[in-house]
């Protein structure tokens, strides 16, 4: 397992046009779908785009956006792995939940040291491949697998939403702190590469305050399949009608311009040395970095910075509307807290198990995460799991067998 020096500290809310919009889109069918405040939409970029649908604006009340407040006890490891057996996880996938599962995982296995996992960092989309070919224990990604996908790997995958984060947009300019304000429609058409200078007209009309340089754009994208990718482009597709016919949203989509960067890692990598560099990852790794992040328009006014208090707020809007498989994209709220491009992810797994062991500490393991891991999430810039989803976990773990009989012990 990788380890993480990152310390400290988000699901995508969008304005669009007129009026606060709200849109969540549920499930992950390869059909197109005409798009309602819960209607199928597809992950891969070919498929049917995320339009945004006409929805009277609310205010959802506040709720707790942690575990229960007296969360169901840990099931007994002592019924799950017979003692003194080691067991060792392995699992793949999204670079952007690795900071929190460096640590999280550490924890885990402090306390139940017959336990450890191995979890390589290398992209969702390399993640469902390994769990698809059965190299792997469980997958990680910040896009729910489609249904092709879930066909390919055996049909018996589930989804875990494990945490909630804010996808930063990073850039590199002498002299310019964090907060260059940017609406969607212009961080479209410089990811489009219609726009090339951070001095153009329609970057210095947002920040009238601050002396833009001459400096040619370096755009920086994703080269390998990626959930961050798919959080990314959903949010341009929502708000530009010219992102979304000629580009789409998806793990992996055919980028107009700009240099590819593997894992966030890399992306956050060549921002950092490229001057005039913008690329897009995880909040923790402009924070590990030292990359300063973009203030981004939720289309009610406000420019707020990426945080994990901006995906709280919008995950509050929508946890109780969650679709029974847990699949979901959110595109919508314009809360003046919410911060626009942030989703969920997931890890992923097969509800039948093969082996009763290894499958019953994989199933503890992530009890344990959805409960006591998430209390590591806000200072890795990452947002604790609302209560309602931890439930509607609780039931998909409870779900989980070998053999016909389930893992969880109490």
């Amino acid at each position: 397992m990788t380890s993480s020096g990152i310390t400290r500290r988000g699901i995508l809310k969008m304005g669009i046009g007129l009026g606060s919009l709200v849109v969540l889109t549920v499930g992950c069918s390869s059909q197109p779908a005409t798009p309602t405040t819960a209607s199928v939409a597809p992950t891969q970029a070919s498929a049917a785009q995320p339009t945004a649908a006409s929805a009277q604006s609310t205010s959802a009340p506040a709720m707790a956006l942690t575990s229960a407040t007296s969360p169901p006890a840990q099931p007994s490891l002592a019924a799950a792995v017979p003692s003194g057996q080691e067991v060792l996880l392995n699992g793949a996938g999204s670079t952007f939940d690795n900071p929190l599962f460096s640590k999280a995982f550490s924890e885990f296995t402090k306390k139940y040291p017959n336990i450890k996992v191995n979890y390589q960092s290398v992209g969702s989309g390399a993640g469902i491949e390994q769990l698809t070919k059965g190299t792997v224990d469980f997958g990680a990604s910040d896009a729910p697998m489609t249904d092709e996908q879930i066909k390919a790997a055996g049909g018996d995958i589930i989804h875990i939403p494990i945490t909630l984060g804010a996808v930063s947009v990073g850039y590199n300019l002498d002299g310019i702190a964090d907060g260059l304000k940017l609406d969607g429609p212009t961080l479209a058409n410089i990811f489009l590469g219609t726009i090339t200078s951070w001095n153009d007209a329609a970057i210095t009309k947002l920040n009238p305050d601050l002396k833009l340089p001459n400096t040619p754009i370096a755009v920086v994208h994703r080269s390998d399949g990626s959930g961050t990718t798919d959080i990314f482009t959903t949010y341009l597709s929502a708000v530009s009608p010219d992102w979304k016919s000629k580009v789409g949203f998806g793990t992996a989509v055919n980028w107009p311009v700009g240099i590819g960067g593997k894992g966030s890692e890399g992306v956050a990598g060549q921002v950092k040395q490229t001057p005039g560099g913008i690329g897009y990852f995880e909040l923790a790794y402009a924070k590990q970095n030292k990359i300063t992040s973009a203030a981004i328009s939720n289309g009610a006014g406000d420019f707020p910075l990426p945080s994990s208090d901006g995906a709280s707020a919008c995950a509050a809007s929508v946890a109780n509307k969650l679709p029974a498989d847990l699949r979901v994209r959110i595109a919508g709220c314009t809360g003046p807290n919410d911060y626009s491009i942030s989703g969920f992810s997931w890890v992923v797994l097969h509800q039948q198990q093969k082996d009763q062991v290894r499958g019953a500490a994989l199933v503890n393991l992530l009890w344990w995460m959805i409960h006591d891991g998430q209390s590591y999430a806000t200072d890795l810039y990452y947002a604790p799991l609302p209560a309602p989803v931890v439930k509607l976990n609780e039931a998909k773990l409870q779900s989980v067998t070998y053999n016909g009989t389930p893992l969880l012990k109490s």
